[in-house]
């Protein structure tokens, strides 16, 4: 860093992994591209620390993603030559192993950096000596404390690993923290930031999810993206230089492929958020409705206008359980109905094996699904391409015995010469079992856990962190500002677009829940996508996919002319809980995107100048 006042300086943030399994030439395009200060790795979901946790039953040295180690191998040289931090959540549930292996090969290269390691986030012990069985339950669908878990973490925010790096870390590296930690954590290192900073606290964990997702800020998973196909294959990672007082510029390397534009950065937004009002983090409550984005050049968007609150004075915790088993198998069959022909299958193959699993005394399935892809079958009663003559019939089951699955693998075949004609191409052979992962999310006081860090070398002792303890977050209803259409809406003056022609939108998950973020093209198209999006419209349009637990919210982000819509329990528990293929909703929005809009036909030929 050179020596500039803290009011001058700008620190320059890469990030390169947007989850675990993102492509590992990202890092070696930011060292060598990004003129960084640091580089950060996101890699952790609530699947993911499940895969890990199984990961570590069966070898107790793993739990962590070794993706991490084998991308930054070859790139330590030049991290500590150009004096790059990095920052990354690669530990899992095994963060001391991940910082000691990657310590090894440090001290092999015969490099001088030093490696800290974050814990506090694995509260398996705590949970199994305390009396929580017994009074907790899910913070969303108030079940009851599961049995049995296969690992129970504290979403940590950024003091441990901006301790860690006050100490001296040139390299942190983390179990389970909010994906906005580990870019917030080096902003309050590098600019002093007070837990009282709330509003700067808020822009920095802004910063932190624009760019969590990788590539989704800078063109990836864009609505438009036919502007960016051009790009696909070297898609540039997303860079932000932030300033002291919390306002930072989305950009990317030069001579990359994608985009960074108004409408990619307010996608990457709205992703997740749920409540832009109340977007609640360990070290801050995060207010997003006022967000302000300005174009000040090409593939550079500023950012401000994020506000903060006090902390809440609880962690939330995820923990996730096995609760039986499921299957899936997946075949495709051809031909003229091959849409009702694959229904008709999936429906006598279930009926068939249910007969078989009577008779031999299992109980019956604990779930099915049942989804004909090619038919639309995502769409519900929206689909229009029942006339398809190929699809893919997934059918998918979970069972409290593994047995009673291995039973269901067996009959899959045997439709091909017993039931409809075109029956093809059993995708990956016959089924098998595997645990049917769940989720399970409560709330637990900071005064609970203690955070620390530690310093990988010959004598680490880990190190307290300081934690304000926060306040107590008073729940409020969602503020929606009534907007009044220019002109009442007949017939002779109405036409019906697609969503797509008005919007843009993107979709992701929070466990059962579906989130939507849709922003309008053009601030005169937004009060007709808001008179139509209205919550009831968003229900019937979405029936196929609600359970009798749902409910629908809207909130307005006025600045960023958008709606985010959050509707809860619609994906059949989602994760590695759901038989369902968009077990995530990533592909909700898309079918949002279908939605026919009533709008005045000359404003939007004035606006697009397309004629109608």
């Amino acid at each position: 860093m050179s020596a500039e006042s803290s009011k001058e300086k700008t620190v320059r943030i890469g990030c390169a992994s947007a989850f675990w399994g993102d492509t590992g030439a990202a890092a070696h395009q930011l060292v060598h591209g990004g003129q960084l200060d640091y580089l950060v790795f996101d890699y952790l979901a609530e699947m993911t620390m499940s895969i890990m946790a199984g990961a570590k039953m069966k070898n107790p040295d793993a739990g962590f993603a070794p993706d991490f180690i084998a991308t930054l191998k070859p790139l330590l040289n030049d991290i500590k030559s150009q004096g790059i931090k990095v920052c990354s959540n690669a530990g899992g549930i095994n963060a001391r192993g991940c910082a000691e292996a990657l310590a090894h090969i440090i001290k092999e290269s015969g490099l001088e950096l030093t490696v800290a390691v974050v814990e506090g986030d694995d509260l398996s012990q705590i949970i199994n000596s305390g009396d929580y069985k017994n009074n907790v339950v899910d913070m969303f669908s108030g079940e009851p404390f599961p049995e049995r878990l296969a690992s129970v973490n504290a979403y940590l925010g950024a003091p441990a690993i901006a301790e860690a790096l006050d100490a001296g870390a040139d390299i942190v590296i983390t179990g389970r923290v909010v994906d906005s930690a580990v870019v917030l954590g080096p902003l309050v290192h590098e600019f002093k930031w007070s837990c009282q900073d709330y509003d700067k606290l808020a822009q920095g964990s802004l910063a932190g999810h624009v760019i969590e997702c990788g590539t989704q800020t800078t063109g990836g998973n864009f609505t438009d993206w036919h502007l960016v196909k051009d790009g696909y294959a070297n898609m540039g990672f997303p860079i932000i230089e932030c300033h002291e007082d919390g306002s930072f510029v989305v950009t990317k390397p030069p001579e990359t492929g994608g985009l960074v534009s108004c409408h990619t950065v307010s996608e990457q937004i709205l992703y997740e958020i749920g409540n832009p009002q109340a977007y609640l983090l360990p070290d801050v409550i995060c207010n997003f409705s006022q967000t302000t984005l300005q174009q000040i050049d090409n593939n550079r968007v500023l950012v401000t206008g994020a506000t903060g609150r006090p902390a809440p004075d609880k962690y939330k915790v995820s923990a996730t359980y096995i609760d039986g088993y499921r299957s899936i198998a997946s075949f495709m069959i051809g031909g003229i109905d091959a849409a009702e022909k694959g229904q008709v299958v999936a429906e006598s193959i279930l009926k068939r094996v249910r007969y078989l699993l009577s008779a031999r005394g299992f109980s019956d399935f604990s779930d099915t699904a049942i989804e004909v892809l090619g038919s639309e079958a995502t769409y519900g009663a929206n689909t229009t391409a029942l006339s398809t003559r190929e699809v893919v019939v997934k059918l998918a089951v979970s069972h409290s015995d593994r047995k009673a699955l291995g039973l269901f693998g067996l009959e899959i075949a045997q439709a091909a010469t017993a039931m409809a004609p075109g029956i093809t191409g059993l995708v990956g052979g016959r089924p098998k079992a595997s645990p049917r992962i769940c989720l399970f999310s409560f709330l637990l006081d900071k005064t609970a856990i203690a955070p620390t860090f530690t310093l990988i070398n010959d004598n680490a002792k880990p190190q307290s962190v300081s934690i304000h303890n926060g306040e107590s977050v008073q729940s409020s209803p969602a503020q929606w500002v009534k907007k009044i259409l220019p002109e009442k809406l007949d017939a002779a003056s109405t036409i019906k677009l697609p969503l797509i022609k008005l919007a843009l939108a993107r979709s992701g998950d929070k466990g059962d829940n579906c989130n939507i973020g849709v922003i309008a093209r053009n601030t005169l198209f937004l009060p007709y996508i808001e008179t139509a999006l209205t919550p009831e419209n968003i229900a019937a349009y979405f029936r196929h996919m609600l359970s009798d637990k749902s409910e629908v919210t809207r909130y307005q982000l006025s600045n960023m002319e958008s709606i985010n819509i959050l509707i809860t329990h619609c994906l059949g528990g989602g994760g590695m809980a759901s038989l369902r293929i968009d077990a995530q909703g990533k592909a909700v929005a898309q079918q949002l995107l279908s939605m026919p809009i009533p709008i005045n036909k000359k404003l939007y030929e004035q606006v697009t100048g397309e004629a109608q």
